[in-house]
């Protein structure tokens, strides 16, 4: 099956809002991307004169979390001119805040005419992947029209200071995706929000979708606590599942917004998976991570990516995989290094994986 012919119940986008360290919207965010122009710098928002690593990419005077998130879900109804009454799935970071924080959505999202939070998403790095993939299931099954589905995560001193212990975060200050010299992950802020819609509720009320979700997948290989699998089987289960789903050959995909944290064992599987999935056609996929200009943003970090890769089919110009030092000969990915704007890709990867061995890859259509 083609990807610009997919099932008609498939579900689409019709709402996207963003807000990253960029600013308020897709467009100066999408921009960085297709350039390679980074957000990190110092951290002075707590105090990092003990950590190792002392950047990050954060907004300059972040509002509340909750605020932020329901600035991102204003936008994103605003965008698709949303009818009232639908749930919204959560997703955020797990500490104590969350409860509260989630109360505080659940109420502003009432007030914005949804119909408050139906579930709350803690699970790591996938979390907001796994929302969306449970959002496309009731929409595709015709229990709701449409669901909104928001992420949101700012960058605090405890997390920070756990990922600093944990020689997590890049060393040098920047993360260098499948480079040569890669020491590690740097976070970022995040506030998203995406309205997910039954195809024909979209078109019975007029609305113009921004891209359609193809298909999803997820799988779990519990190899590690933090540690990935070394082949990458769970990440290559996750993308044929998605492809399965959506009908479209791997030589139907033309652009992969891979996990790509920076991290060495990481990067290194995830580059095998997609080998596996994708074999010699692998040699002529562009690839990049989106994280190394808008950084790691946990919980928020898959509805993050999943806006850059739909405004990649918009407007097809590729993210750049920023913080290049020289090729890791046991990657052999075909990296995206430079800005490349007539790529035009008309079906998207999205990737995601998390500590525990959970991976979701969402696979993306041009509307």
């Amino acid at each position: 099956m083609s990807p610009s012919a997919p099932p008609a119940d498939r579900p689409v986008f019709t709402g996207l809002g963003v807000l990253s360290a960029f600013g308020t919207g897709l467009a100066p965010l999408a921009a960085a991307a297709a350039r390679g122009g980074t957000g990190f710098a110092e951290v002075t928002r707590f105090d990092v004169g003990r950590r190792g690593t002392r950047r990050a990419a954060l907004l300059p005077d972040p509002p509340p979390l909750a605020d932020a998130v329901l600035g991102a879900v204003a936008d994103a109804c605003r965008q698709a001119e949303l009818p009232s009454g639908a749930p919204l799935l959560l997703a955020l970071h797990s500490d104590l805040d969350t409860r509260g924080t989630a109360t505080a959505v659940s109420a502003g999202a009432t007030a914005l005419g949804l119909a408050g939070v139906a579930r709350v998403y803690t699970g790591a790095c996938v979390a907001a992947a796994t929302a969306v993939a449970d959002a496309a299931a009731l929409v595709g099954s015709g229990r709701h029209p449409r669901v909104v589905v928001a992420a949101g995560h700012l960058v605090e001193p405890g997390v920070f200071a756990a990922f600093d212990a944990g020689r997590a975060l890049a060393r040098d200050g920047e993360l260098r995706p499948f480079s040569a010299g890669r020491s590690g992950t740097l976070l970022g802020d995040a506030a998203v929000a995406v309205v997910v819609e039954a195809a024909d509720a979209a078109a019975g009320r007029g609305a113009r979708p921004l891209a359609r979700l193809a298909g999803w997948g997820r799988s779990g290989d519990a190899h590690h606590v933090c540690r990935p699998r070394p082949d990458g089987a769970g990440v290559a289960r996750a993308v044929r599942s998605a492809l399965a789903r959506a009908g479209v050959d791997p030589s139907g995909v033309d652009y992969v917004n891979a996990n790509g944290t920076g991290s060495p064992m990481s990067d290194l599987a995830e580059a095998r998976a997609l080998r596996e999935v994708f074999g010699a056609g692998l040699d002529r996929l562009p690839v990049s991570s989106s994280k190394s200009v808008h950084g790691h943003a946990l919980e928020a970090s898959a509805l993050l990516e999943l806006a850059v890769t739909v405004g990649v089919l918009g407007d097809g110009r590729l993210p750049v995989n920023a913080g290049w030092l020289g090729p890791d000969p046991e990657v052999g990915l075909d990296l995206v290094l430079g800005p490349r704007a007539d790529a035009r890709p008309r079906c998207a990867l999205s990737l995601n994986s998390a500590f525990g061995g959970a991976n979701t890859a969402l696979l993306v259509a041009a509307a």
